[in-house]
């Protein structure tokens, strides 16, 4: 069952509608576009981990328009170079998912890849970073911090423009 921008049992379109309503926490409102949101993932032992949600339900990178696909390219360099001003990072990973039962929706995670991370979470073993127990997660106060220099990185790139 859809409605005009969301699917019914998608958490991230529920997500996406909390953002439209000014009732998400700084970490999950970043800084939003035409089509897109950014966020912090909110189970990483990672401060840094962000997320690129696409602003309406696509289940599949192949259903963006050619406005969405676009604008994704110009954010993923943006948050990329937003990152490595923040954390210090030397470059970023990018990854994209979109099936998991409660996120059945287009997301592209943008991971800062620090020189000091272990042997065990180097390439695809960055992963080990998320569905971590709670007392690892970065916490609220974290995220926020992290999520407000971002913004901050964003919106002057986007003034210069």
């Amino acid at each position: 069952m859809k409605s005009k921008n969301r699917v019914f049992d998608c958490l991230t379109c529920e997500l996406t509608e909390r953002r439209d309503k000014g009732q998400a926490p700084l970490w999950d409102n970043i800084f939003r576009t035409r089509y897109w949101d950014v966020v912090h993932h909110f189970d990483t032992a990672l401060p840094g981990w962000l997320v690129l949600v696409a602003r309406r339900h696509i289940a599949a990178v192949d259903e963006m328009s050619e406005a969405e696909a676009a604008e994704l390219g110009v954010l993923l360099r943006d948050v990329s170079l937003a990152l490595r001003q923040v954390t210090g990072c030397r470059k970023t990973y990018v990854l994209q998912f979109a099936d998991h039962p409660s996120h059945p929706h287009v997301h592209v995670h943008v991971v800062p890849v620090m020189d000091d991370r272990p042997e065990d979470r180097r390439g695809p073993k960055i992963m080990g970073y998320v569905n971590v127990a709670a007392e690892e997660r970065v916490d609220e106060a974290a995220m926020n911090a992290v999520g407000e220099q971002v913004r901050q990185v964003l919106s002057a790139m986007t003034n210069k423009a």
